[in-house]
């Protein structure tokens, strides 16, 4: 199911949870929330960047573990084995 991030529109007249933003996790077919769970105070959903794809260092150390080399450049048309 897909996280939402929401916030409060108005700051000044919501709790801190909502203040702050936090995530909620609801199907495709919930509508969108617009009063905060806890305090009733008028809420927005934020638009976020996605989350795609790992970090480079854990996709090295997958590599490593699975038996692949990698090459580092140090010259033209030389590699040194990093590992």
């Amino acid at each position: 199911m897909p996280v939402y991030d929401y916030i409060a529109t108005d700051t000044q007249h919501s709790c801190a949870y909502c203040a702050e933003g936090f995530e909620a996790t609801q199907s495709l077919a919930e509508p969108r929330l617009t009063a905060c769970p806890r305090c009733g105070a008028a809420i927005t959903k934020c638009i976020v960047a996605p989350a795609i794809g790992r970090s480079k260092s854990k996709l090295d150390d997958r590599a490593k573990a699975a038996g692949f080399t990698k090459l580092k450049k140090i010259g033209k048309g030389e590699y040194e084995k990093m590992y």
